[in-house]
């Protein structure tokens, strides 16, 4: 299945095959890979297996994948987001992101989970769900720049949701 990349006013959400997905995994580029520096992180390396598990098990996830975040200028991956697998029983998805260190404090984050979030909701998810530790105000910021309101906390998380 040929999922379509997503441009934003800055990036690129490039839809990960499965040949990325175990690039990633084993941390090793493959010529025209043109990633930053720190990626991939422990959170992408988690998304990719997650990713190929998923894939394994349930068959291709649409647009319901994991995406590299590109810098549209220069074509250099600084993060990635997606979700966390498809729609759940009610149509709700689980969405995660991250960026390399030095991509983070620009805006990227929050430029590209609104993208994700249309990407769900043209595919008729019937909203999107996130979490953040406690500590992590630059990710409650992200979401809620994005139009995730927190909607919860807990003894370590802040809970985040948007319907569409």
């Amino acid at each position: 299945m040929k999922i379509e990349s997503v441009a934003t006013a800055r990036l690129l959400l490039q839809p990960l095959t499965v040949a990325d997905a175990e690039r990633i995994v084993a941390r090793e580029s493959a010529a025209g890979d043109l990633w930053g520096e720190g990626y991939p992180g422990d959170g992408d390396v988690r998304s990719a297996t997650g990713f190929l598990r998923g894939v394994a098990e349930r068959g291709d996830p649409g647009v319901f994948r994991p995406y590299a975040i590109r810098l549209a200028e220069s074509g250099v991956t600084v993060g990635g987001i997606g979700f966390h697998g498809p729609p759940d029983e009610i149509g709700v998805v689980t969405v995660g992101y991250g960026l390399v260190p030095v991509a983070r404090g620009n805006g990227y984050a929050s430029e590209a989970l609104r993208a994700l979030l249309e990407i769900a909701r043209r595919a008729g998810a019937s909203g999107a769900k996130g979490d953040a530790d406690l500590d992590n105000p630059a990710s409650h910021r992200v979401m809620e720049a994005a139009g995730m309101p927190c909607v919860a906390e807990d003894e370590r998380l802040r809970h985040f949701y948007r319907g569409f």
